[in-house]
């Protein structure tokens, strides 16, 4: 099997729908869709500017990702109100080092909303947030499409070389998707004030406005 087989359709789409597919898969928070497999096979040869294609990739991805830092920023509930309390320690821990804590979410492939969301509750500088995300969206989009161009056929054709049918590999991203979104879970239960208090205990304080 070929590494572009993987995504039969990927050679005859065009960087519309590219920014389609990354923009509404950035959108939804706290579940990650693996859209860098797109644009990862997208980079495969030679029929799309590499540049292009990252620009595309960050900016759509950070115009999704400020439409969810807004709506956090406006008050509106896309997490409970027992969720946030519990949370609130590391909304202030994140809104001190805002833009840092912005650009790593952005330029790693973590789940980014973990942080956008509460920088948008906490109040952060819009104007910051973008800057920092999209820089970060731009740093790691052109990592994958180089990564993906330069080495994509020789780390993953080998691997496909004896599969003649992809359904497995779907089933992969499937499972990998839901692992992720279990880990997202697991973070928006956990009881931040336990594990911040020990080694952040300023970040307990209802009056600290970091």
């Amino acid at each position: 099997m070929d590494f572009v087989d993987l995504f039969s359709f990927a050679p005859d789409v065009g960087y519309s729908l590219l920014a389609l597919v990354n923009f509404f898969g950035s959108l939804i928070p706290f579940v990650p869709l693996p859209g860098f497999l797109l644009l990862a096979t997208m980079s495969v040869g030679n029929q799309y500017d590499l540049h292009i294609l990252a620009l595309v990739s960050a900016i759509t991805a950070t115009v999704a990702k400020q439409i969810i830092f807004y709506v956090s920023y406006g008050g509106r509930k896309i997490i409970n109100e027992k969720t946030r309390k519990r949370m609130r320690p590391f909304e202030r821990l994140i809104k001190r080092y805002g833009a840092g804590a912005a650009f790593f979410a952005a330029a790693t492939p973590i789940p980014d909303d973990l942080v956008y969301v509460p920088l948008g509750l906490a109040k952060y500088s819009p104007r910051r947030f973008f800057i920092a995300t999209l820089t970060g969206k731009i740093v790691l989009s052109y990592a994958i499409v180089f990564i993906s161009h330069n080495l994509g056929l020789s780390l993953v054709e080998p691997f496909l070389e004896n599969v003649d049918d992809a359904t497995p590999v779907y089933i992969g991203i499937i499972v990998f998707g839901i692992m992720m979104t279990s880990v997202i879970i697991l973070l928006l239960r956990l009881d931040w004030a336990k594990i911040l208090g020990k080694f952040a205990p300023w970040t307990l304080d209802e009056n600290n406005k970091d």
